[in-house]
C-alpha cells in the first residue's frame, strides 16, 4: 500500500459505525497497575524498608507503577529524588503519581497562601520525578464554619494551585477522604468551581463511610488516579464489606478512565498480606484492559 491509498483509508475508518466502537470501548479499558507506597507505611516509618525497595517490588510482581507517598521521603534534594528517578526508568516501573498532605479548608488568605506554597514545592517535586499527578487532600471543616464556606476555601486554594501545576503539566486529583470531602456531591462541586483541566478527583473506592459504589458512581466522571482497597461500605449500616474491584473496575471503564489502579492497603502486616492482593489486583487490571 503506498502513502496515497493508505490515507485513503482514514475517512473509511472515521465513517465506520460508531456504536461498533462503543461496544468495544465498554467491553475493554485501558487500565494499569500500581502499588501505592502508603501500603507499607509502617516499614518505610521503620527504615526497614527504602523507596527504592517499592520500584523492586514492582518488578517482583509485575506491576506498572509506584502511587509515591511523600511522607517518608528522607529529603527532597536532587541527591535522593533523581538516584530514585533513574532506578525506576531502568526498571520501566513508572512513578506517576506523588501523595501529599494537605489542608485547604484555610479561612484566610494568610492561611490559604501558606497551603499554596507548600503545594507548589511538591508540584516542583513531582515534576523531578516524572509524576503526572498529585494526590491532594481537602481538608476537615473548621469549627464555626459552613460546608460552603469550607468547600469555597478549597476551590480557591485548588484553583491556585491548579495554575502553578498546570505550567508543570501535573494534574492535582482531590481525594475523597472524609471532612469536606465525605459526600461525593461536595466533590463534585468543588472540582467544577475549580473548573480546571489540571484538577480532578482522586478516586479511594475505601473511603465512603455509606453507599460507597452510589457515590464513587458519582465522582468516577472526573476520576484522574484511583487507589483500591480491600473493602467497601457499599449500604447504610456502614459495615465493610469485600470490595468487587472487577465491579468497580467496569464502572470505571464505563466512565472512559484511563488510568492506574493503585493498591491501598492499610491493614497490618503488609509484607505478608499485601503479595496476594497485588496478584488479584494485575489480575483484574489485565481482564478489564486491551490486548488482554
Amino acid at each position: 500500500m503506498n502513502r496515497r491509498d493508505l490515507l485513503k483509508t482514514f475517512p473509511a475508518l472515521a465513517a465506520a459505525a460508531p456504536s461498533q466502537f462503543a461496544a468495544a470501548a465498554g467491553a475493554k479499558g485501558r487500565l494499569r497497575s500500581a502499588i501505592c507506597a502508603y501500603t507499607f507505611r509502617d516499614a518505610l516509618k521503620a527504615n526497614t524498608m527504602t523507596y527504592d525497595d517499592l520500584v523492586k517490588l514492582c518488578v517482583d510482581y509485575d506491576l506498572d507503577g509506584i502511587d509515591m507517598t511523600v511522607y517518608w521521603f528522607p529529603d527532597t534534594s536532587d541527591a535522593f529524588l533523581l538516584p530514585l528517578k533513574r532506578l525506576a526508568y531502568r526498571n520501566a516501573v513508572e512513578i506517576y503519581s506523588i501523595a501529599v498532605r494537605t489542608e485547604m479548608t484555610q479561612p484566610t488568605p494568610e492561611l490559604q497562601q501558606k497551603e499554596l506554597a507548600e503545594l507548589k514545592k511538591w508540584v516542583d517535586v513531582a515534576e523531578k520525578l516524572g509524576a503526572g499527578h498529585i494526590r491532594v487532600f481537602g481538608g476537615k471543616v473548621p469549627k464555626g464554619s459552613t460546608e460552603d464556606q469550607a468547600a469555597g476555601w478549597v476551590a480557591e486554594v485548588l484553583k491556585r494551585g491548579a495554575e502553578y501545576a498546570g505550567t508543570k503539566g501535573i494534574i492535582l486529583g482531590l481525594e475523597n477522604h472524609g471532612g469536606i470531602t465525605e459526600k461525593a456531591d461536595t466533590i463534585v462541586g468543588i472540582v467544577k468551581k475549580v473548573d480546571s483541566p489540571w484538577v480532578g478527583v482522586n478516586v479511594d473506592t475505601g473511603n465512603f463511610n455509606r453507599y460507597a459504589y452510589d457515590q464513587l458512581a458519582t465522582i468516577m466522571p472526573y476520576a484522574v488516579n484511583v487507589q483500591v482497597k480491600k473493602e467497601i461500605k457499599p449500604d447504610a449500616s456502614g459495615q465493610p464489606q469485600p470490595s468487587d474491584w472487577d465491579r468497580i473496575a467496569g464502572m470505571l471503564i464505563s466512565q472512559g478512565y484511563r488510568g492506574y489502579l493503585s493498591l491501598e492497603y492499610e491493614g497490618d502486616d503488609a509484607a505478608a498480606k499485601a503479595p496476594p492482593l497485588l496478584r488479584k489486583l494485575r489480575d483484574v487490571v489485565h481482564r478489564h484492559s486491551v490486548g488482554a
